[in-house]
C-alpha cells in the first residue's frame, strides 16, 4: 500500500476522532466494564434486590456517584485547555471551599458559609486570570503558584478556626450519599451543570470566543476580541466550577481536610485529556471528559482488584495521559 493511500486514511480517522470523541471513548468504556466482568464475575450487576425489595442500580449509582466530582473538575481543565491553559489550581480550590464551607458553618450558618466558600474559589479565579491575562504569566506557573499560596492560607487558616468545631449541610450530605431511584443525588446538580457547560461551549459566545483564542490569539485580537477579559472570566468561572465541586465531594466523604480534593487533580487531566481535549487549544469536548471520567473510575476499580499500590495507580494517571497526547499528536497531525 503506498503512502498516497495511508495518508487520505490517516486523515479521515483523524477527523473523525477529532469531530466524535465520544464514540470511540463510550466503546472503550464498554471494554473496561466487560474486562471488570470477566475479572470477578457477577461484580457488574445491573440490578440488585435490597432489603426493602426494591431493585436498584447498585454498581453503575457507585459508578456515577464518584465520577461527578471528577468529571466537575474535568471540566475547569476542559474550558481552560480551550484557550491552551490549564488550571493547577482547580483541586486546591475545591478543597478550600469544602473546609472553609465545613469550617464557617457553624459560626455564620450554612447560607453564608456556602457563600464564603465560593467566594474563596473565586479569588483565586481572579488572581488566575489577573495573572494569565493581563500579566501574561504561562497558566501552568500561575495556577501551580495560585494552587501553593492558596495551600498555606488554608494551613493558616485552620490554626484559627480549629477549635470551632464542623458542621457539614444537610443538603450536602444529601446530595453527596443520598439515592433517588438507585441513582445518587448527585445528578440532581450534575445533569443541571453538564447541560449549562455543553451549552456554554457549542452556542454562548463565550464559548467561541475560547475557541478561537485557543485556534489563534493573535487572529482573535484582530478580530477586536480583548483575550484578557475572557482570560479573567475564565479562571473565574473555573475556580467556581471546582468550588461547587468541591462543595459535593464534601457532601460524599463527610470530613474536611487539608487535602481533601488533591487527589483528583491529576485524574481531572487525565479524564480531560483522554476525552478529546487538545491541550494545545482551540479543541475540545465536555462529553468526551464526562465519558472520560467513567473510564479512569473504571481504570481505578481495576487497579484495586489487582491490589495495586498508591503510588502505582498515580504513575498509570500519568502515563495515561502522555500516552494519549502522544496518539492524538500522531493520528490529528496537530503540534
Amino acid at each position: 500500500m503506498t503512502d498516497a493511500a495511508i495518508d487520505p486514511a490517516n486523515a479521515r480517522l483523524g477527523r473523525f476522532l477529532r469531530d466524535n470523541p465520544v464514540i470511540p471513548l463510550i466503546a472503550f468504556l464498554v471494554l473496561l466494564i466487560a474486562v471488570l466482568e470477566i475479572m470477578k464475575p457477577g461484580m457488574i450487576t445491573p440490578f440488585r434486590v435490597g432489603r426493602d425489595g426494591l431493585i436498584s442500580t447498585f454498581w453503575v449509582g457507585n459508578l456515577v456517584k464518584f465520577a461527578i466530582p471528577l468529571a466537575m473538575l474535568a471540566a475547569c481543565q476542559v474550558l481552560t485547555m480551550l484557550t491552551a491553559g490549564i488550571d493547577l489550581s482547580a483541586s486546591v480550590v475545591a478543597t478550600v471551599a469544602a473546609f472553609v464551607c465545613a469550617t464557617a458553618s457553624p459560626l455564620v450558618g450554612v447560607g453564608p458559609a456556602v457563600l464564603i466558600a465560593l467566594g474563596a474559589g473565586a479569588l483565586v479565579g481572579l488572581v488566575n486570570g489577573i495573572g494569565a491575562g493581563i500579566v501574561r504569566v504561562h497558566p501552568l506557573i500561575m495556577t501551580l503558584g495560585t494552587g501553593l499560596i492558596a495551600t498555606g492560607c488554608l494551613q493558616v487558616y485552620q490554626r484559627f478556626v480549629i477549635s470551632t468545631g464542623t458542621e457539614i449541610p444537610e443538603f450536602l450530605l444529601w446530595l453527596g450519599t443520598g439515592r433517588s431511584f438507585g441513582m445518587p443525588n448527585g445528578l440532581f446538580m450534575f445533569v443541571p451543570f453538564a447541560f449549562g457547560i455543553l451549552w456554554l461551549m457549542r452556542f454562548s459566545g463565550f464559548g467561541r470566543l475560547l475557541f478561537a483564542l485557543g485556534s489563534n490569539e493573535n487572529a482573535a485580537r484582530l478580530s477586536g476580541v480583548r483575550s484578557w477579559q475572557v482570560i479573567v472570566a475564565l479562571y473565574v468561572l473555573s475556580s467556581l466550577i471546582a468550588a461547587l465541586a468541591g462543595l459535593l465531594y464534601l457532601g460524599m466523604i463527610r470530613t474536611p481536610s487539608l487535602s481533601l480534593a488533591n487527589p483528583l487533580l491529576l485524574p481531572s487531566v487525565a479524564a480531560a485529556v483522554i476525552g478529546g481535549t487538545s491541550i494545545f487549544g482551540g479543541r475540545g469536548s465536555f462529553g468526551g471528559a464526562i465519558v472520560g471520567a467513567l473510564i479512569l473510575r473504571v481504570i481505578e476499580t481495576l487497579l484495586t482488584l489487582l491490589q495495586m499500590p498508591q503510588g502505582a495507580r498515580i504513575a498509570i494517571f500519568g502515563l495515561i495521559i502522555l500516552a494519549v497526547t502522544a496518539v492524538y499528536v500522531r493520528i490529528t497531525g496537530q503540534r
